[in-house]
């Protein structure tokens, strides 16, 4: 048996050995936190089911065709391949839906293509930052996230970036 499989029992274990030394209700305090975690849940569900369904109409409205011919002349100049555009367009609004961006181009050109290697480096690089803003801020009702947008957007551009020199570099 490894070592690494012990660390969960033995944390469980400390969490139950400061509870019994604190004399702190364990169960009745996980009870009360797993309370919690569905209230956060239920508000965060109106605010999730939105982006999701944003991210699918611009899908199936065709703007992220349109997006792709507008940006295929500047990818072209920087030897990009504007394949990787979607993931760009994507990972700032949804987790899921840029695995789904990833799965489809590991289908369609390969695990090992330079294609594929430039999305996943994009993919680990940036953060759903309109998903974030949207689901977290609006979970506890902050309304103005008017610099944590602009400075999110703009690590996602510089993740986006680098993922894409680096792999260039390394790959090509």
């Amino acid at each position: 048996m490894q070592h690494t499989a012990l660390i969960l029992p033995l944390l469980i274990l400390a969490i139950l050995l400061h509870g019994l030394i604190h004399k702190v209700k364990v169960y009745d305090t996980f009870v009360e936190g797993a309370k919690d975690g569905f209230s956060i849940a239920v508000r965060i569900i109106p605010y999730l089911v939105a982006i999701l369904f944003a991210i699918a109409m611009f899908r199936a409205s065709g703007g992220m065709d349109i997006l792709i011919r507008l940006f295929t002349p500047l990818f072209s100049l920087f030897d990009l391949p504007v394949e990787t555009l979607p993931m760009a367009i994507i990972r700032p609004l949804s987790g899921s839906g840029s695995v789904g961006v990833l799965g489809e181009l590991i289908h369609t050109y390969g695990a090992d293509s330079l294609i594929v290697k430039i999305a996943a480096t994009m993919f680990g690089s940036t953060e759903t930052t309109l998903y974030v803003l949207a689901v977290y801020f609006g979970s506890v009702n902050i309304r103005r996230s008017r610099y944590a947008l602009q400075a999110g957007l703009l690590a996602d551009l510089a993740g986006f970036i680098a993922a894409s020199a680096v792999c260039l570099w390394w790959f090509a």
